[in-house]
């Protein structure tokens, strides 16, 4: 095809900034050719995905109208970079393909991309999706809220510790981010979240979900519960429930809460009986804890392929309890048994896991390998690098240096 061509619905006389996430070059430019041949838009090339979706802001360098990613070097983390770049802001995210199946596109217009390209490209295709981009010039409409992060923890069976470690981990959360931290109790019919934090809950998830009308802001402030680190709670009922929430019930609540507050844990006990609702929404972060033995594997393997074997990074995995005695497994069994190896390992503190009172203070905390690790999680998980002073200090405190070298990345 010979000569530029025109755009139609134009864009004006501005230039139109477009970048290109994807570490295949070959592919890369051969989109970026297509995109030469229409003038007034200024490509960019960025030659790997980010290392962490937290990174994308430093990736981009600075603002564009569109976005185009290649799914084909890594399709699900390539999704999860196509679902964040969509949450972030007023930015329009295309995709590109060479295997472009119905379930990839579909998949791909899921995670919130308004064009996919299907590689060899024709022009035609690009013209025409820029001209419906003209139709709507996102810099022309305010960025969106971003949803506050979802975070999940789900027992692969009863007593694996999961009230303790999201307890615990909103608390190093709300510490390290600064921000608004909110935790629901999902462990029904009778959660223990607010026995574990020590504090009186008047009300509970219960009342939200039987008024399901009035839920907005106020009435959702009206039950929450305050922790003395200054942690918003939403316990379990104390009582058996009448009835059992609804989907549509838990939705509208996980709507209004990731509103309202910066992040959002979740203890979700061994509810896999939700998987359909938007407790387990692709942006959630699912931290499936599990310890050693062998229904706890087993039920891990079960858990993880059949319910998230393509979550990709948004799947952590958290061994509690790490460095008992008579574990009976070694790691490369572990590892064979959860699919992945485990990208955390809760060291065995039972005293410091029973404690109640004052467990948010710098007192409580200091000399505990489990609080190190659960630091280490909420940094990671608000986009923080870990870091020099907080690994010396961690390293000094005392447990044995084997059991300190499992609890590093």
């Amino acid at each position: 095809m010979s000569g530029s061509q025109q755009i139609p619905g134009a864009i004006g006389a501005g230039i139109l900034s477009v970048a290109l996430i994807g570490p295949d070059e070959s592919r890369r430019k051969e989109v970026a050719g297509a995109l030469s041949a229409f003038p007034g838009v200024q490509v960019s090339e960025i030659a790997a995905y980010p290392a962490d979706l937290d990174d994308l802001p430093q990736t981009l360098q600075q603002p564009h109208h569109i976005l185009i990613v290649d799914l084909d070097s890594d399709p699900e983390y390539a999704l999860e970079v196509v679902e964040s770049l969509c949450s972030d802001g007023p930015s329009t995210v295309m995709v590109y393909s060479a295997t472009a199946d119905r379930t990839l596109v579909v998949r791909a217009m899921r995670a919130g991309a308004r064009e996919f390209f299907a590689l060899p490209l024709a022009t035609t295709e690009v013209a025409d999706a820029l001209a419906r981009f003209s139709l709507h010039v996102p810099g022309e409409r305010p960025a969106r809220k971003k949803p506050g992060r979802l975070s999940v923890f789900l027992g692969t069976k009863g007593g694996c510790g999961v009230t303790t470690l999201a307890s615990r981990f909103a608390i190093a959360l709300m510490q390290e981010s600064g921000k608004k931290v909110l935790l629901i109790d999902l462990g029904l019919p009778m959660g223990d979240v607010a026995l574990n934090l020590g504090i009186f809950a008047e009300y509970s998830t219960d009342n939200a979900f039987r008024n399901t009308a009035r839920l907005d802001s106020s009435f959702l402030t009206s039950l929450l519960a305050t922790h003395s680190s200054g942690l918003s709670v939403l316990a379990a009922p104390g009582e058996y429930p009448q009835s059992q929430p609804t989907t549509e019930a838990i939705d509208k609540l996980l709507a209004l809460v990731r509103q309202t507050f910066d992040y959002v844990v979740v203890d979700a006990g061994c509810r896999l009986d939700l998987k359909d609702s938007a407790l387990f929404d692709v942006s959630a972060t699912i931290y499936v804890v599990t310890q050693f033995g062998v229904s706890e594997l087993r039920n891990s393997n079960r858990i993880i392929t059949q319910f998230f074997a393509t979550r990709g990074r948004r799947l952590q995995i958290v061994l509690n309890r790490f460095g008992a005695q008579g574990l009976g497994f070694d790691e490369a069994q572990i590892t064979k048994a959860l699919t992945r190896p485990a990208q955390w390992k809760i060291p065995n503190e039972p005293a410091i896991s029973r404690q109640i009172e004052d467990i948010a203070s710098p007192r409580a905390q200091k000399g505990s390998a489990l609080w190190a690790v659960l630091h280490r999680m909420a940094r990671k998980a608000c986009g923080l690098p870990e870091s020099d002073d907080k690994k010396k200090s961690f390293s000094l405190w005392p447990f044995p240096k084997t059991l300190r070298e499992t609890t590093e990345l």
